[in-house]
C-alpha cells in the first residue's frame, strides 16, 4: 500500500490504521509525520520520481493536496500545480507500475451551493472556488485514465464532507472552537451561524477509504459524510456542552467560495462500500476535546475551569 499525503490529518490516521491491520505501507509526504515511522519517504509528487515507490503496490491512496477554499483565491497556480498536475503524475506512475487500484480523496466542495436536499453523486458539479475546481479536475482526470480501454487501473474518488477529529489542522473550525473554549478568546465565524455542514469524523472517513481500496469497482465517485447537516449555532452548543465552557464568537461576512449548507446522500456509499458512519458529532467532538486537552497542559493550567474535571480515554 502507498499513501500520499501521509503526514496530513487524514493521511496519518489512514496510514496508522493500515499498519495496525498488518499492511505494509509506504508513506509519501514532503513533510515528516508527527510520529516518524520507517515507511515514510520524503517525496514531492510534483518533481520526484514516483515509479520506484509504487512498484508492486496493490492500492495507492492519493491524499496529497493543497487544502483550503479561502486561500485558493490568492494562490490558484499553486493549487493547480499540486492538486491537478500532482494527481496526473501519481496517476501516470500508477499506470506505468500497473497498480490495480487508486483511491483519491476529493471534496464535497465540488457540488457548490446546497440544492435543497442531500447532494448526490449524479448531481452536476458547480464548484465555487479555485480549490473546488482543482479537486473536481483531479477526480475527473483520474477517472478518465481508468476508463481508457488499455488501462488496468481502477479508480474510486471519495467526496469527503467536512472531516474533523483528533489531530485536525489548527485552522479548521472545530479545532478553533476548542481553542476558544480553552482560552476564552473569541473565534471568528464567517457568514451566518445558521450555515450548516455535514461534519464527518475522521475514523469514519478512514473506514470508507479502506473499503474503497477493496471494493469491486472500475471508476466511481462516492460521497463520504454522515447524511446529517448541523448548523454552526448547534455546533457551538455542542462544543460548550462537551467542554463546559461558553464559546465566545464574533461574526464576519461570508467569504468567497462559502456555501450555506452541505449534506451527503449516502445511498451509493452504503451500496458499493458498505459504508455507515458510526461516530456521532457530540461523541466525535468529545474525542477531539480529550485529545486536544492532553496536548495542551499549559492551556489547562491557564484556564482550568474551561476543561472537564476528568479526561477519559
Amino acid at each position: 500500500m502507498v499513501v500520499t499525503g501521509s503526514s496530513g490529518f487524514i493521511g496519518a490516521r489512514l496510514s496508522a490504521a493500515l499498519i495496525a491491520a498488518g499492511c505494509a505501507v509506504t508513506e509519501v509526504d514532503i513533510l515528516p509525520p508527527r510520529d516518524p515511522r520507517a515507511g515514510w519517504r520524503p517525496v514531492n509528487i510534483i518533481t520526484d520520481d514516483l515509479d520506484p515507490l509504487l512498484a508492486r503496490a496493490g492500492v495507492v491512496y492519493h491524499l496529497a493536496a493543497r487544502p483550503g477554499v479561502r486561500s485558493s483565491w490568492t494562490s490558484a497556480a499553486d493549487y493547480l500545480r499540486t492538486n491537478v498536475l500532482g494527481t496526473q503524475r501519481v496517476v501516470e506512475a500508477c499506470l506505468r507500475s500497473q497498480v490495480p487500484r487508486l483511491v483519491i480523496a476529493s471534496s464535497s466542495s465540488v457540488y457548490g451551493e446546497w440544492p435543497g436536499r442531500p447532494a448526490r453523486e449524479s448531481d452536476t458539479p458547480a464548484p465555487r472556488s479555485p480549490y473546488a475546481v482543482t479537486k473536481l479536475a483531479a477526480e475527473q482526470l483520474a477517472r478518465a485514465y481508468a476508463l481508457r480501454p488499455d488501462s488496468r487501473l481502477t479508480v474510486v474518488a471519495l467526496r469527503l464532507f467536512t472531516v474533523y477529529g483528533p489531530g485536525q489542522r489548527p485552522d479548521m473550525l472545530i479545532e478553533r472552537l476548542l481553542q476558544a473554549a480553552c482560552t476564552g478568546q473569541p473565534v471568528t465565524l464567517f457568514g451566518s451561524a445558521e450555515q450548516a455542514r455535514d461534519f464527518t469524523y475522521v475514523d469514519d472517513v478512514v473506514a470508507a477509504l479502506c473499503a474503497a481500496g477493496r471494493a469491486d469497482l472500475t471508476s466511481c465517485l462516492v460521497n463520504v459524510g454522515t447524511g446529517r447537516s448541523t448548523s454552526l449555532h448547534d455546533l457551538l452548543d455542542m462544543v460548550s456542552s462537551v467542554t463546559g465552557a461558553t464559546v465566545r464568537w464574533t461574526g464576519a461576512p461570508s467569504q468567497p467560495g462559502d456555501v450555506t449548507r452541505t449534506q451527503a446522500d449516502l445511498d451509493l456509499a452504503s451500496t458499493v462500500l458498505g459504508y455507515r458512519p458510526v461516530v456521532s458529532l457530540p461523541d466525535g467532538i468529545r474525542r477531539q476535546w480529550q485529545f486536544f486537552a492532553r496536548r495542551r497542559p499549559a492551556a489547562r493550567e491557564e484556564n482550568r475551569d474551561a476543561l472537564p474535571g476528568r479526561i477519559v480515554d
